[in-house]
């Protein structure tokens, strides 16, 4: 069983180093680059009648649709970023999380466009005007706020020794694994919904779902390695705020801005909480000792 899980740890660190490669970031930016020219194209020789009938008929009127296809293209990709993250540290992984939420605010501020004819006209724009005004204003503060969760993070590690720590990344490793599969195989599924003419359901949506139950499963893990009050409340409660997102994508605007803002100061104050109870808590009289499933450097 170590061996098992000793391959699955080398496939996920072989993975991670193809992701953060630079020639795979410029790949992606010349996928988004590629996706946006192409469906403006697209638009445009539909809106000419230059395509066949079929064809046409599928095709967005509107060249505003370009942006949400690239931003949505965009957000599939934070989505894997996300996915590495969880195997660094719970709270980058939970920031990550809010960056793709404000992500998806912008997203929604687009999409409001591609219900609007070429070219813009005011009395078309003044009904759905506040909604980009709430969308676009909630990511900005979101933006803002990620700022001072990430200052207020120390990065402390729970576990007592190298080995435990060791065995506690190679976890996060194998679920963030799972979770890669998960997410690959919701979005192959998705884009034949789209291909055959099938209602699409929402990604983001169905990710954050199972992302909470990743996070609890994360939370049950570092059980393992420490019981520590502090760090279970953190851990449980930056579960909550996954929730909370996952709630925000589904509300209707407005409280969709509400609800991302208000899970993003949940997550500060679990934060500033937390760093002021390690200030006073006693430290542990015994040292907790794991068995590596995989022996790495540990990261901070």
């Amino acid at each position: 069983m170590i061996g098992f899980f000793r391959r699955v740890v080398a496939v996920y660190d072989s993975l991670e180093h193809i992701w953060e490669h630079k020639r795979t970031e410029r790949a992606a930016a010349n996928l988004l680059i590629a996706a946006f020219l192409g469906s403006l194209a697209l638009i445009e020789l539909a809106r000419q009648g230059w395509l066949p009938e079929a064809v046409a008929e599928l095709m967005p009127k509107s060249h505003f649709y370009a942006i949400n296809v690239a931003f949505s293209m965009l957000l599939g990709i934070e989505v894997f970023g996300l996915v590495f993250s969880l195997a660094n540290s719970v709270s980058d992984s939970v920031g990550k999380q809010f960056e793709i939420l404000s992500l998806i605010l912008l997203r929604h501020s687009f999409k409001e466009f591609i219900y609007f004819n070429e070219p813009l006209v005011w009395e078309q724009a003044s009904k759905p005007v506040l909604h980009i005004i709430s969308s676009a204003g909630g990511g900005l503060l979101i933006f803002l706020l990620l700022g001072m969760y990430y200052r207020l993070q120390h990065h402390r590690v729970i576990t007592q020794t190298a080995v435990a720590t060791a065995d506690f990344i190679a976890s996060k490793k194998i679920v963030s694994l799972l979770l890669l599969l998960i997410v690959s195989g919701i979005g192959v599924l998705q884009g034949y919904y789209f291909l055959t003419g099938q209602t699409a359901y929402d990604f983001f949506s169905i990710f954050y779902t199972v992302l909470v139950f990743s996070d609890v499963l994360l939370v049950l893990i570092s059980l393992r390695y420490s019981s520590s009050y502090p760090i279970l409340f953190r851990n449980s409660g930056f579960a909550v705020a996954t929730v909370v997102i996952r709630l925000a994508l589904t509300a209707p605007p407005y409280l969709d801005v509400l609800l991302g803002v208000g899970a993003m100061g949940f997550a500060i104050g679990i934060t500033i909480a937390y760093n002021r109870f390690e200030k006073t808590a006693p430290p542990p009289a015994v040292p907790e000792v794991g068995v590596p499933l995989y022996i790495d450097v540990p990261k901070p």
